[in-house]
Formats: structure tokens, sequence, C-alpha cells
């Protein structure tokens, strides 16, 4: 387990890429599994649509049914468009990279906050460089975790601004250029889209959004996906699965050993690859329970914000050789 205040260290490499030289020489099939899967895209016109008509059942409710239906019901569809955008990202829905791009688009809607462009900048870093700060989206700020204080309400306080701490990481990321025309076209969508939406149907339809892109990544049991993922939970095991019901819903983000090891398996085909994988995955430590999980984050003074495994940036060559080395399992 980390130390709560710092960092955990390793020296070694971030452990995926192993492994999945290892279940390749062991089971090729699993190259059979590698495509896109463009009925994601439905899922996101369900999603999307499910958002816009829950906003105009909602215009003129109270605020009690707005927040509660926000919680019980869109945060779960905000959290699966999140989960599209995601396989967007890396290249899963459509063949043409500006496709997806514009299906991460459409999925960033009901979301208020213009992030899907930005996210598929920084998030394919993460996997080549999980633990290094300057390359690592995913990794927390020294400065957000000595914030949080590891207390059960500053714990609590991340989890529901988790969207803002997100939002400011990229700024320190290396290497990566956040700017670009569609990063502009996101922000131009999403501001006409929300101000049309506010226009036509009031504040409680804006509200309703918010509410649901925040608690989707927040203080909510879906927001404990981001300490299942690589939260120091099990010794010094940096990745965790999820293997529990709300992957039914969630298109099987929990599945997030096998995405890592293998990130151009679309969302539909995770669990074969779990199955092909057996002791590769079964070994290892997994949780069942979001809700379990977001008690234990919030209550254990054993896990903070400073739970992550950090590693050394390797430099420039180091980067070039691991991008040529993901040629094994990107297409």
């Amino acid at each position: 387990m980390s130390d709560t205040n710092c960092f955990s260290w390793s020296e070694q490499c971030e452990p995926h890429k192993l492994r999945t030289k290892q279940l390749l020489n062991e089971h090729p099939e699993i190259r059979q599994l590698i495509g896109r899967n463009p009925y994601t895209f439905l899922v996101i016109i369900l999603c999307v649509g499910i958002q816009l008509a829950l906003s105009y059942w909602l215009r003129d409710k109270s605020w009690w049914l707005v927040v509660g239906t926000a919680y019980i019901i869109g945060a779960f569809s905000c959290h699966t468009l999140f989960v599209c955008i995601h396989e967007c990202a890396h290249n899963l829905v459509f063949k043409k990279r500006y496709l997806n791009t514009i299906a991460a688009i459409i999925a960033n809607l009901p979301m208020v906050l213009p992030s899907a462009v930005s996210f598929q900048k920084y998030h394919i870093k993460h996997h080549s460089f999980q633990g290094v700060e300057e390359l690592d989206g995913d990794m927390p700020y020294h400065w957000e975790a000595r914030l949080i204080n590891n207390s059960t309400i500053g714990k609590a306080l991340w989890l529901l601004f988790y969207p803002v701490f997100q939002m400011l990481r990229p700024a320190r990321l290396k290497e990566i250029s956040l700017w670009d025309i569609w990063t502009v076209i996101n922000m131009l969508v999403e501001v006409v889209f929300m101000s049309a939406l506010f226009y036509l149907l009031g504040i409680k339809a804006l509200v309703f959004l918010l509410a649901s892109f925040f608690f989707s990544v927040g203080l909510h049991p879906l927001g404990a996906r981001w300490v299942q993922e690589h939260y120091l939970t099990h010794g010094e095991q940096e990745t965790k699965s999820y293997y529990g019901p709300l992957n039914v819903v969630n298109l099987n983000v929990g599945y997030h050993n096998e995405h890592h090891d293998f990130p151009s398996v679309p969302w539909n085909k995770l669990r074969q690859l779990n199955a092909i994988g057996g002791t590769h995955y079964s070994s290892l430590h997994h949780h069942t329970s979001y809700t379990m999980l977001l008690l234990k984050f919030l209550f254990d003074k054993n896990l903070s914000v400073f739970s992550r495994m950090a590693r050394a940036n390797r430099g420039k060559a180091k980067l070039e050789q691991l991008e040529i080395q993901e040629g094994i399992y990107y297409k």
C-alpha cells in the first residue's frame, strides 16, 4: 500500500505490454478480437436521446426530481456516453479517424462541458506512459492529492468535483498540443447546443444535464471506477478490473486490465478476451462492487489520492520505441 503522503514509485515499465506479448504467444487467436464496433454509434444516439427526453420532461418539474433523476438515471446514461467517447478515442467505432471524432462530439452533446476531443488527445498517452506525471493525464497533481488531506470529507469533495480536477490535468502534459481545429469545433458545437437547450427548455434542463455529468464521474457508485482502475487498493497491483453487474449497462468498462492489455479490442469483445486469458486475469485482484469500493475509498485511512504508482519519464527515444511497440495491438 502506498504512503498516504506521496505516490508509490516504480522503476519498472507499465505492466501491460509484457502480458500482451505473453497472451499473444499463448493465444494468437486473440488477434481475431481486434477490430471496430460501429453499433456503438447506436448506443450514442440512444443515450443522447434519453438525456434530451429527460431534459424535456424535467423542464418544469420540482428541483428534487431534477437532481434525483440525474443521480438515478442521468448519471448512468452520461457515464455510458463517456465510455463511448473512450471507444472513439481508441478509433474503435469507425475506421476513419475523423468519423470517430464526430461521433465523440455527438456523444459529448448532453455532457455540457466540451471534453471529447481533448480526451482523445491525452488518453492514448495514458496507455503508453501509465504513471508518468508529465504524460499521463490520469495521474493526480501533487497539490491535488495534498489538498484532499486523506479525510473522508476531503475525498468526498474530490469525487464530487472530479471533473474539475480532470480538466486541469492536461495543462501539465508535455508533447501534447491540446488545441487544433477539432478542439475549436467541439467547443463551438457544445456552446451552441447548450445555449439552444437553455433557450428552449430552461434552467432545470441545463441543471439536470450538468448534475448527470458530475454524478456520472463523481460522488456516485459510478465514480468508484476511477479508484478501481489504477488506485492501489491491493498492494502494488496498479490496474484492477471490475467484474460486477454495472458492466452490463456501461459497456464492459470494468474490464480494465483486459483493455490496457489490448486497447484495440472493442468493448463488446472484452468478456471474450477475459475468458481466453484465463488465469492471466483470474489470478489478479479485482473488484465486484462499486458501492463497496466507494465506501472503502471514503473511509479507509490507508487509501488516499496519493495511492497511485508513479514512474519516471524515459525520454523521447523511449516514447518513440513504445509507440512502435504499440503496433502489436493498436490498429
